[in-house]
């Protein structure tokens, strides 16, 4: 069921998506189970301030999905997935993930999240790299959305 829109919504999930680079970049190196990472995030940060469900949906989610979430991206990758940074990684993973699973995220929404985050966890030149990329996942698979836009 869909909560009503609160004003501090956006913010919340900003959060929400800042904590779970950083939970699912903890779980790529370390693979340790989700449900602890979630608990020491929980236990180590001010969650009144996120959107704890959706951090909740990105932290588990996406791990349930990654054949299909890194279909969506790889043939727009120039190399290998194992040669991207993990930081790089995760983000193309999350952005895929809100552009394939949660149509309620506007396409330049999502794209922009993940370049941001990019921007403050990836390396000098990764969000440049990660825009690319995931402008290319939304127009194969947010092809009304992003033709609409072109439109304009």
């Amino acid at each position: 069921m869909n909560k009503p829109f609160q004003s501090d919504m956006p913010a919340k999930r900003r959060k929400a998506r800042h904590y779970a680079v950083q939970a699912l970049y903890q779980w790529e190196l370390a693979g340790q189970n989700l449900k602890e990472i979630e608990a020491q995030f929980k236990a180590d940060n001010d969650f009144s301030v996120v959107d704890l469900e959706y951090f909740h949906a990105l932290l588990h989610e996406i791990p349930a999905q990654l054949p299909e979430l890194e279909e969506s991206f790889i043939p727009f990758l120039d190399r290998k997935t194992d040669a991207l940074d993990p930081i790089e990684l995760t983000l193309l993973r999350i952005g895929s993930f809100e552009l394939l699973k949660r149509i309620d995220v506007p396409y330049k929404v999502a794209i922009n999240e993940a370049v941001n985050l990019a921007k403050k966890f990836g390396a000098t030149e990764s969000h440049r790299y990660i825009n690319g990329i995931l402008d290319k996942v939304a127009q194969a698979h947010r092809q009304l959305e992003t033709a609409a836009e072109k439109s304009r």
